[in-house]
């Protein structure tokens, strides 16, 4: 497998439907928020997370957000975070991996 790409058995939720649920995301996710999932896409910035419970919606985790000497989470592995910012503009809830929470920056 290649170490980036995006899960084959996981599909991204369609573009039009993440941009109609936007307000609702946010509404159900606000900053502070728990969140859990599956990493359906690796990149070398970041994963995104098909969340739980939010069909219509995406996450990032940012390798902004991790610490010096941890690796991103593989394809389809399960995760968990919290939300720190909405990004309105991309339609996309930024967490911190809570796997991140703790380890020195």
């Amino acid at each position: 497998m290649d170490e980036y790409g995006w899960a084959a058995s996981l599909e991204m939720p369609a573009r039009d439907a993440v941009r109609a649920g936007w307000g609702a995301t946010v509404a159900a996710l606000p900053v502070g928020s728990k969140i859990t999932g599956v990493v359906i896409g690796r990149r070398p910035f970041g994963v995104f997370i098909r969340m739980d419970g939010v069909p219509d919606a995406i996450a990032l985790a940012e390798i902004t957000r991790m610490p010096l000497g941890m690796d991103l989470p593989a394809l389809e592995a399960s995760t968990s975070g919290e939300v720190y910012w909405h990004d309105d503009r991309n339609h996309q809830v930024r967490v911190r991996l809570d796997e991140w929470q703790g380890a020195p920056e």
